[in-house]
């Protein structure tokens, strides 16, 4: 039961209100209501990035950290400065650093675009003592399967001549062979994260190139050809790795890069919100505490399938501690995240309006729900 009493601490960890507010945004508002009405509390902010671009910044604010800036190859292998983060003996790469959408401008063409300056990211990090890479994957321009990053790290792929070469997205059928050897010796004693909230397959229907590949300027005929290399490229990973990588749930995350994080690095695939939660001992942290809040742009059925909400409350469940979802709208199918440990729920949309016609207010529609909700609780603690 919540426990009727002044607040002494407070976890403030929310998604962000897509295209309206930003989780930074929403700690940074919590901090300044619950001030007002518990001047004593300690309020501790965890802003969360969902892998894509953000990321690296989210993590620097929740845990603290440097930020690392190298020189790398971008998209169209043109030479940019990318950062990476580093905590510890951790270092978090978001792809969309020097593989992000946003770089390409209007060449948009994801059968030539590289992922190559991921790897080095990752290859800097690793050879500067990082024992753990968290990998966020969002907001890809690419289509490589993340074998330019595997490139960068090591991995020769060589064509039917026997001569290597950097595979793209519409060369991923030129592979005959790949060498890893290179790459798992870099990687000796390194753990490697994926941040990864899709459960699309490497091609298909529901594939990296078919589902993603519209955004990133492919018509239907790059389609088909890009969906029949990662095909290809996933033939070529099992008969030369022995690793089965197609159907694995998140594969066709960025491009197929996914696949190529599983295949080439050893990595495990993991919602963000897992990923988050563990590097900020988020258990740790619920000691003391007597409420979490919690939130993200939408809640419907399709909260449960792991987003930041649920992965919140299920680990504050286990410590009995209430957590308050404050959301943008609500749809249909919630029902269950009750039993999931969310306390109670409540919309900042209180008009009932379009998104449209609320997108630019989302700052002051969140402060007047959690004064509400503040008012409520000082009320009944007296």
């Amino acid at each position: 039961m919540w426990s009727i009493k002044p607040m002494k601490k407070v976890i403030v960890i929310s998604d962000s209100f897509k295209g309206s507010l930003s989780s930074s945004a929403i700690v940074r508002v919590a901090r300044d209501v619950l001030g007002q009405f518990y001047p004593n509390c300690q309020v501790i902010g965890l802003p969360v990035a969902d892998g894509g671009e953000g990321t690296v910044d989210c993590f620097l604010e929740a845990v603290g950290g440097e930020r690392i800036a190298v020189p790398v190859t971008g998209p169209w292998e043109e030479s940019v400065e990318a950062c990476y983060g580093r905590i510890g003996d951790t270092a978090v790469v978001e792809m969309a650093a020097a593989a992000g959408l946003p770089m390409v401008g209007e060449r948009l063409d994801p059968s030539k675009t590289t992922t190559y300056g991921v790897g080095q990211l990752l290859r800097h990090a690793v050879e500067h003592g990082a024992t753990h890479l968290i990998l966020g994957l969002g907001g890809s321009a690419t289509n490589d399967g993340g074998c330019g990053a595997a490139a960068a790290m090591g991995v020769v792929f060589r064509d039917k001549a026997g001569q290597s070469f950097v595979p793209v997205g519409e060369t991923l059928g030129e592979i005959a062979s790949i060498d890893c050897t290179a790459a798992h010796s870099l990687l000796s004693g390194v753990t490697v994260e994926v941040m990864c909230d899709i459960d699309n397959p490497m091609c298909g229907p529901q594939g990296a190139a078919a589902i993603f590949g519209p955004q990133k300027g492919a018509d239907a005929t790059m389609i088909r050809q890009l969906d029949h290399n990662l095909g290809y490229l996933a033939r070529c990973i099992e008969t030369d790795l022995g690793i089965t990588v197609s159907e694995l749930p998140g594969a066709g995350a960025a491009g197929g890069f996914g696949a190529g994080a599983a295949a080439f690095f050893g990595a495990q695939l993991r919602p963000g919100i897992e990923v988050v939660l563990d590097l900020v001992r988020f258990e740790e942290q619920l000691d003391g505490c007597d409420l979490v809040l919690t939130g993200e742009g939408r809640m419907d059925g399709q909260s449960l399938g792991g987003k930041v909400p649920i992965g919140v409350s299920r680990r504050a469940k286990k410590k009995q501690v209430p957590v308050v979802a404050i959301v943008g709208i609500t749809g249909p199918g919630i029902e269950p995240i009750y039993d999931e440990g969310i306390t109670a729920v409540f919309s900042t949309n209180r008009d009932a309006l379009p998104f449209a016609a609320v997108r630019d207010r989302g700052e002051d529609d969140y402060r007047r729900a959690l004064t509400d909700l503040m008012r409520y609780t000082k009320a009944i603690s007296g």
